[in-house]
């Protein structure tokens, strides 16, 4: 690595003349004050390819192993935040530089740390699979369910090492079944009541899982204390499809379009002991689903809102999903078509990470009883079950870490409880 120092009495002149020397693609490592004059360490751009991180000196003899991963990657880890220290300091010094090449210059930077920070945590995993098999093991079983990698990471690397020897599946089962959160009973929704609304894209089985709960306020309180609504206008034969239930159950159908109606309705319908809105179905990244947030936000009375996620979508889709959808916040969330679903580690993953309360899991189209209280034990133990079998999803030992790199970036968002 060919370093070079410039001195000069001021930040400009120092900096012109490591331009002048090596060009504007320098890089600067570092720069401080001796003596009254600024002193510049600086290299040329071609020479941050040489930098790699120094094999460790042998302890016993030269047969040794000479290569640890681990203070490789956090040498490299120190190397790469000197450079772009020096980097920073050296774009805020120069006044002559515009907007645009500073901010094209931080890019690059925010590119060479993820580059790092990847490169690190894949060393990282190399270092573990060799150290420690089983936690591998266990991570691809993770993987293999569904659930993202960093939150299999995040559980991983806390696992006890007196529960690797004890397989270490039942204690990752215990955290996961810890971290979801479920209504304890049908009380929280038919004895307390209120209004509630489901909400969700299309497919993912609203107006069926409102004919679900329908019945069950029914059987609970009678028709009398039930009133439905739905706001799908859009889709032909929608509000028929709800009117045929609610004719089953006796109970009268509202239909309403815009937030006046809305308003009307609720205040016609506010001696009923619970109310439920069945909307329209609106894709995730749909302007619509801000105006049917904004609708249901501005009833005037408090509407629950309860989050209809599709099961056999992925964990990307899903997250898109909550995202859209949350708004103000969200009461909480129902998992539909689990019957359907290949694997549910993705569902229950983005409830882990959006601490999202789970009131219901529905398990096919028969009303009601295709429809039942979430059970955190259950759900966990038939994700575990339910892992991608055929060879083309299973992850081989050299695929581990590259796909836990890339996963490093939400890590440290999350929230998990260990205790």
């Amino acid at each position: 690595m060919n370093v070079k120092k410039f001195t000069a009495p001021t930040s400009r002149e120092a900096l012109r003349k490591v331009r002048d020397a090596l060009g504007v693609d320098a890089v600067i490592l570092s720069n401080k004050n001796v003596d009254g004059n600024v002193e510049i360490l600086a290299m040329d751009d071609s020479s941050l390819g040489s930098i790699s991180p120094e094999p460790a000196k042998p302890k016993h003899n030269d047969s040794e192993l000479r290569f640890n991963p681990q203070g490789a990657g956090l040498k490299a880890r120190a190397q790469s935040t000197e450079i772009l220290h020096g980097l920073k300091s050296g774009l805020e010094m120069e006044s002559l530089v515009s907007p645009g090449e500073v901010a094209q210059m931080m890019r690059e930077i925010r590119s060479m740390r993820s580059i790092l920070e990847n490169k690190i945590s894949e060393i990282s995993w190399i270092n573990t699979q060799q150290r420690e098999p089983r936690k591998a093991e266990l991570m691809r079983e993770m993987l293999a369910t569904g659930f993202s990698a960093s939150l299999a990471r995040h559980v991983i690397e806390k696992l006890p090492e007196t529960e690797q020897s004890n397989n270490g599946l039942d204690w990752i089962k215990s955290i996961l079944s810890r971290n979801l959160s479920t209504i304890s009973n049908e009380s929280e929704i038919l004895e307390k009541g209120g209004v509630y609304a489901l909400v969700g894209p299309t497919g993912v089985g609203k107006t069926t899982t409102t004919a679900k709960l329908a019945a069950r306020c029914v059987m609970r309180h009678g028709p009398s204390k039930l009133a439905l609504i739905t706001t799908d206008g859009y889709r032909i034969g929608a509000y028929e499809q709800l009117r045929i239930y609610g004719k089953i159950l006796g109970v009268m159908v509202h239909s309403v379009k815009d937030e006046a109606d809305l308003r009307i309705a609720l205040a016609e319908l506010k001696n009923k002991h619970t109310v439920l809105i069945d909307t329209v179905g609106v894709s995730q990244r749909d302007k619509m689903v801000t105006e049917q947030v904004a609708m249901l936000s501005g009833s005037g009375l408090d509407v629950k809102r309860l989050l209809c996620l599709n099961a056999t979508s992925t964990g990307e889709t899903l997250s898109e999903v909550v995202r859209a959808y949350a708004g103000a916040g969200l009461s909480g969330c129902i998992l539909t078509k689990l019957d359907e679903a290949a694997t549910i580690g993705g569902a229950l993953d983005i409830a882990i990470r959006q601490k999202l309360h789970i009131y219901y899991v529905a398990s096919g189209q028969r009303v009601p009883e295709d429809l039942h209280i979430a059970n955190k034990q259950y759900l966990v133990d038939r994700a575990f079950k339910l892992k991608r079998e055929t060879s083309a999803y299973k992850l081989q030992n050299d695929e581990l870490p590259l796909l836990m790199a890339n996963g490093n970036g939400d890590t440290a968002r999350l929230e998990v409880s260990l205790g």
